[in-house]
């Protein structure tokens, strides 16, 4: 591929998918994008998934956004059953796009209860986009509990955080916010948390603050101005996106950015509303919006603004389709646009620049800047803390088992004779249930049985082995769903609490 050009992988998606897709080309058409792109199909989506393909995309089109380095897709549909995954999760982790950067604006034309107001809007939310319970790693434990595991790292936070500051730092947003729930998730949200801090030393000209997720929430539908930009771990960041989302007239005006080293994915994230597909009256704002993020992504700076530009001063006009419009603006028609219409009223504005909000600065610069990071030989490893020093302490052991807290506790002291470990917490659903609780805590087959080192028994004396052997003698008698070692991290804990402890 020549280095003059640019390569960028292009997948429809499902439902709607091809006619915003269609008008979305259509648009970079008539602004001379394909001077400097061209762009590539990739298969994926339901048309794979239909083959028995529970990844959802093939081995092609893998190797097409991986030599591209960027993918442009529409919305796409997760299949009901039969084990396939959502392929939008899917690709973000397969080629670790760990920040979702989302633009939350008001723009002409839309109405919401702040534009009433005379309130605009102007924010964005950074979300990480590869841990948390996204990993989807699950089991079902007993016949009454299930698990999903929330996994997050040192490593997966200081990516996030350390692309919010940045960007921050280059669009001149002066205060970033970390969402998280760290007060009852002490060591993960803690975690995600203490390396927001970390990383926040190296932007003092940045303002920073953390908020709790639950008032967040609240603050974003009371006071939204009050942000900037909002840093959140995954699964908190999916939700309040989609509320803030909410706060600017719906998922069909938010653009999507999932940032990565290598390679990067620009997308619609509203559905496939296939209640509509085929029909010619989809909304393409969302997927024009992020395709104006990637065209700066790319370097197509001037290209990005001549067409944002276009957009809003089109919508100011009253150009609209048939799921948003504002009736007080002077071009407004009762009949909404079609999806074609749409786009041609955009394409009628190129040149143009909005007049009831600022515009989008219009650079020189009219060549790509885009430098495709060569192919790594293999997965790499990426490490936060090094050179710590970690002895065992114990082991907590989960069991699936109907005896009362008291017969349980019999059991495990019996089994632990003999052995450097004494039981010392019984839990149930995280709830202290054994040495002490309340005959009120309702329990169900699934405990957690902790040992910990007796007296005497110093840190380092003993290795993972002897909690193993423990682990053996129980697995006689019980059935044990999982297994988690307990050690010390440079003399501090690595296991929390239980609730009532």
């Amino acid at each position: 591929m020549a280095a003059s050009r640019l390569y960028i992988a292009v997948a429809p998606g499902d439902g709607i998918g091809p006619e915003i897709m269609d008008a979305a080309m259509t648009l970079f058409k008539a602004a001379h994008v394909d001077d400097h792109a061209d762009f590539i199909p990739a298969q994926m989506g339901k048309e794979v998934f239909d083959t028995g393909n529970t990844r959802g995309v093939t081995d092609e089109a893998v190797r097409t956004i991986e030599d591209c380095g960027v993918l442009f897709k529409g919305p796409m549909e997760t299949p009901k059953g039969g084990g396939g995954k959502s392929i939008n999760v899917t690709l973000r982790k397969l080629f670790s796009t760990y920040a979702n950067f989302r633009v939350f604006k008001t723009l002409p034309g839309v109405q919401t209860v702040y534009s009433k107001a005379g309130i605009r809007l102007d924010f964005s939310i950074v979300r990480e986009n590869i841990e948390d319970t996204y990993g989807g790693v699950e089991h079902r434990l007993t016949s009454d509990m299930v698990q999903c595991k929330r996994l997050i790292s040192a490593p997966g936070s200081d990516q996030v955080h350390r692309f919010a500051l940045q960007t921050a730092r280059t669009l001149g947003v002066s205060k970033v916010h970390c969402g998280h729930k760290a007060n009852i998730m002490k060591m993960s949200d803690g975690l995600f948390l203490d390396r927001f801090k970390a990383a926040a030393k190296d932007f003092p000209e940045i303002e920073t603050g953390d908020v709790i997720v639950d008032a967040l929430c609240m603050n974003l539908v009371v006071k939204p101005q009050q942000y900037k930009m909002i840093v959140l771990p995954n699964l908190q960041g999916d939700i309040v996106s989609d509320l803030a989302a909410g706060l600017v007239g719906g998922l069909g005006f938010a653009p999507s950015a999932n940032i990565g080293r290598h390679i990067s994915i620009f997308e619609a994230v509203h559905g496939t509303a296939p209640d509509i597909a085929g029909k010619g009256i989809a909304n393409p704002t969302s997927l024009i919006l992020s395709g104006i993020m990637m065209l700066r992504h790319v370097g197509l700076v001037r290209h990005a603004a001549i067409i944002e530009n276009a957009l809003l001063a089109a919508l100011e006009t009253g150009l609209h389709t048939g799921d948003f419009g504002d009736p007080s603006l002077p071009g407004y028609t009762k009949e909404p646009a079609s999806t074609k219409d749409f786009v041609a009223g955009i394409i009628a504005k190129l040149g143009e620049s909005p007049k009831t909000v600022p515009a989008a600065p219009v650079p020189e610069q009219d060549a790509p800047a885009f430098t495709h990071a060569p192919r790594p030989a293999s997965q790499q490893m990426i490490r936060t803390f090094t050179n710590i020093v970690s002895h065992v302490v114990g082991c907590d052991i989960y069991l699936d088992t109907p005896l009362s807290p008291p017969a349980v506790a019999d059991e495990m002291q019996r089994v632990a004779q003999d052995t450097p470990f004494r039981l010392t917490l019984i839990s149930n659903r995280g709830t202290q249930v054994w040495p002490s609780g309340s005959v009120y805590t309702e329990c169900v087959d699934y405990y957690r049985v902790r040992f910990e080192l007796r007296e005497g028994v110093s840190p380092g004396q003993i290795g993972q082995s002897r909690a193993v052997t423990l682990l053996d003698k129980i697995a006689e008698k019980f059935t044990v769903c999982s297994y988690e070692l307990l050690r010390v991290f440079d003399g501090v804990k690595g296991y929390s609490m239980a609730q009532g402890q």
